[in-house]
């Protein structure tokens, strides 16, 4: 049996729940939830699924230790205490980046210096050298420093997990996938499901919907910086994916449906959906939402445009209103709405049967969700 070890899974605020339900299935163990993170225990080939299978994580980081830091010398000598060789190799890279946080230790530049000088010490002991080429796997370690304790990690990811591989082109404001993927599991989107987005921009929301009603693994078509480490045997990955791939459901009824007043976007979205790799089971047409017109059962989930995004704020509020008057928005016709407009459901005309706070990228938002009589 593999040794288990401690990672943390980085998430939107207001995540926090999905992604542990996503943890759990996989069979994570120990599991803690904090503000914007996930911790818990696993080994090798739990880290790998976590890698390929959750949707809702930004990354998967290896969490090797914490220690209190007050000052340089206790950043020094608590980073080389860390069993940093059971995951460096010799030639590896280990380059450093991090954040500090109401601390004594402010300076994050200092605090990258301190700490990869710790990190060549202890590796220099350990491999009986003084020269470190550091031609070989990237180790990105990233430290955080709040409240004057230093935790330190490995990220196994490389590029942030919501970078699937089908959105290489986006519109001018594109919901971010891992974000769209919280927002369908909150929308209760099943193998049956019928989804629907009327402002469909580059198809995320439809896609990711697609990834959960079909049990595709996000990560499938792409790959993470840890399957160049030497430390994890090459066959995790590939037990990893074969079992990714045997968890896909083809026999679902999933269908979906999205428009755009915007021609560019409808493109995109084909793009992007051929991409993904369900274009049998998503239909995109261009059409204005004065034009929509509902369909009973059907899960409406959207991330319309609004002031801070592409709409001035007066444009936005008037659209909120057409999309009142067309969407039924009760519990024959699901709605989920996302929105940084706190006046949202005095315009559109209905209160929500549950609000939830949420943020895309920097901007507060809501999801107005809609399921009530």
């Amino acid at each position: 049996m593999q040794h288990t070890f401690w990672m943390c899974c980085p998430c939107h605020f207001g995540l926090e729940h999905t992604l542990h339900f996503e943890l759990k299935k996989l069979g994570a163990e120990q599991i803690q939830v904090q503000d914007g993170r996930i911790l818990f225990r696993g080994d090798y080939h739990l880290l790998a699924m976590a890698n390929l299978c959750l949707s809702t994580a930004e990354r998967v980081l290896v969490q090797l230790g914490s220690f209190p830091a007050y000052n340089f010398e206790e950043l020094f000598q608590g980073m080389k205490k860390l069993p940093l060789e059971e995951w460096i190799g010799k030639d590896d890279a280990f380059p450093v980046k991090g954040h500090a946080l109401d601390s004594k230790l402010h300076s994050v530049p200092d605090c990258q210096s301190i700490l990869k000088k710790a990190a060549v010490e202890r590796l220099r002991q350990k491999y009986q050298t003084s020269w470190f080429s550091e031609s070989g796997a990237v180790h990105q370690i990233q430290f955080s420093i709040r409240k004057n304790l230093a935790t330190i990690y490995l990220d196994s990811s490389g590029v942030g997990l919501h970078k699937r591989g089908y959105r290489k082109n986006a519109n001018a404001a594109p919901i971010k996938e891992t974000l769209a993927a919280g927002i369908v599991d909150l929308a209760r989107v099943k193998q049956n499901s019928v989804v629907c987005d009327p402002f469909c921009g580059s198809g995320t929301l439809l896609i990711e919907a697609a990834f959960k009603a079909m049990h595709i693994a996000p990560g499938l078509h792409r790959h993470f910086a840890a399957e160049r480490w030497d430390c994890i045997p090459a066959s995790v990955w590939a037990n990893a994916r074969a079992e990714a791939i045997a968890a896909i459901r083809r026999d679902t009824t999933f269908e979906a449906y999205g428009f755009d007043c915007d021609p560019e976007a409808i493109r995109l979205s084909e793009e992007n959906i051929r991409k993904a790799g369900v274009k049998t089971r998503i239909h995109v047409m261009q059409q204005d939402i004065a034009d929509f017109t509902a369909v009973p059962e059907q899960i409406i989930i959207c991330n319309p445009p609004y002031g801070e995004r592409l709409l001035d704020v007066q444009a936005a509020e008037s659209l909120y209103q057409i999309m009142g008057s067309v969407f039924p928005a009760n519990k024959q016709y699901p709605c989920y709405v996302i929105s940084p407009d706190a006046n949202f459901e005095s315009f559109f005309g209905k209160p929500a049967t549950k609000r939830r706070k949420l943020y895309n990228g920097m901007i507060p938002c809501q999801l107005f969700s809609y399921y009530g009589e």
